[in-house]
């Protein structure tokens, strides 16, 4: 405990539930990227079409729209349950594919099936994941947790990428599919050790509010606040402009500009993952000097920009080299967000508010099914442009309209 003691991006290892979520939320992250690589690229394979991509992309987040009551259900049996019952589902549907590729019966539709069965939950383990930490971890250690705890995410990238295409390329989809159960089954043994402590009060004598009641609860505490209004349509606003470009879409960019092979798509997942985990160890390391807002605006416009000059790149090598420059500052948009909710949002509808925060990552899949059609017909260039020129408007709009609640330094959301 000496060093955890002494290095400053470790102390949220000090408590003892985030030893056991760590890596268990590292492993999911793995395995959803496996997941990722593997039948993305057996879609296009199969059907040649960057439409199917874009709708199988999309179908990844279907769930978003059914996240808040994800949030509720963990307000009232615990979100370490809820993690469990998902983290379950997970391991479920994953031998369900790996049973398919094994038997040589794997074809779109099937696939699209259970991908739409995935992404009816996956969408929300993040919101579980934030939703634990913040019950979990003391106010001091929010930033750095926050940014630890992002670094699952950021490194399944390059390392669920990457071991996804070798495991394809060595062994093929079946046994890929194996090896990706085994993670998710570790994965769930280590959520068991996940503590269960609560800290939202909801105040004695009051009845607990039906669903419904709850999430129109959170929508309206949602719309009265302008802070956490602005951060909403934010993350909505980077889900639909940028996180299409640098997300399905690069098994376009891989097979149809760059010529590469699945390997090669994984290289370029892993350029912008491996940018992502730079970006999240610095604030675990640095969390303490930022201010939230500030640089989560800053740091959202060069993100949208260094979209823009990737859109025009036809070689590999400077591709990736940008790529990892938006997955950086990704990142610093990103983990500030994340942090403001839960140090704005009263505790006692945290679970309901983080949930309607998913929602916001529906327009990830709005962006894919908009963005397959553009490509088709326009080319990936000037649908790039479109999205990062749309991206930077509605950005400094934003910033602009809450320019109080969002720039002024001595706003609450900017105090260190």
């Amino acid at each position: 405990m000496s060093l955890i003691t002494r290095a400053p991006a470790l102390a949220p290892f000090q408590i003892r539930s985030f030893r056991f979520q760590w890596p268990a939320d590292l492993l999911a992250s793995w395995a959803f990227e496996m997941e990722t690589v593997i039948l993305g690229w057996f879609v296009l394979v199969s059907t040649g079409s960057v439409l199917a991509l874009a709708v199988f992309g999309s179908l990844q987040f279907l769930g978003t729209l059914i996240s808040p009551l994800f949030g509720m259900a963990g307000d009232r049996i615990g979100n370490r349950n809820v993690l469990l019952l998902m983290r379950t589902a997970y391991l479920v549907l994953a031998s369900c594919l790996a049973v398919l590729f094994l038997s040589g019966l794997a074809a779109p539709v099937p696939v699209f099936v259970l991908a739409t069965t995935m992404g009816l939950v996956r969408p929300s383990d993040i919101t579980m994941r934030n939703l634990l930490v913040g019950e979990t971890m003391p106010a001091d250690y929010l930033m750095r947790a926050m940014g630890v705890s992002r670094t699952t995410a950021d490194s399944a990238r390059i390392v669920g990428a990457l071991s996804g295409a070798a495991l394809v390329a060595s062994l093929g989809s079946g046994l890929a599919y194996v090896a990706v159960c085994g993670v998710y089954a570790v994965c769930l043994a280590l959520t068991l050790g996940v503590g269960i402590r609560r800290v939202r009060i909801l105040g004695e004598g009051e009845g607990t509010p039906s669903a419904l009641g709850a999430l129109r609860q959170g929508f309206a505490y949602v719309w009265s606040t302008p802070v956490v209004r602005a951060v909403m349509l934010l993350a909505f606003l980077v889900n639909f402009a940028a996180y299409p470009l640098t997300g399905s879409l690069l098994a376009y960019v891989a097979k149809d500009i760059y010529r590469m092979d699945q390997t090669g798509l994984g290289w370029l997942i892993a350029c912008f993952a491996g940018g992502a985990l730079s970006g999240s160890i610095l604030v675990s390391l640095y969390g303490a000097h930022i201010r939230p807002a500030r640089t989560m605006i800053v740091c959202t416009l060069v993100w949208l920009s260094l979209n823009l000059v990737f859109s025009w790149l036809t070689t590999p090598l400077l591709g990736e080299i940008v790529l990892f420059g938006s997955g950086l500052f990704q990142s610093f948009c990103m983990i500030p967000m994340s942090v403001i909710l839960l140090r704005v949002t009263n505790p006692a509808l945290r679970g309901c508010v983080m949930g309607v925060r998913m929602l916001a990552v529906y327009g990830m899949p709005l962006g894919l099914l908009l963005s397959g059609p553009l490509v088709e017909w326009t080319g990936f260039a000037t649908t790039g442009t479109f999205y990062s020129v749309l991206g930077i408007v509605f950005t400094l709009a934003i910033a602009v309209w809450w320019r109080a609640d969002l720039w002024h330094r001595a706003a609450p959301v900017n105090v260190r």
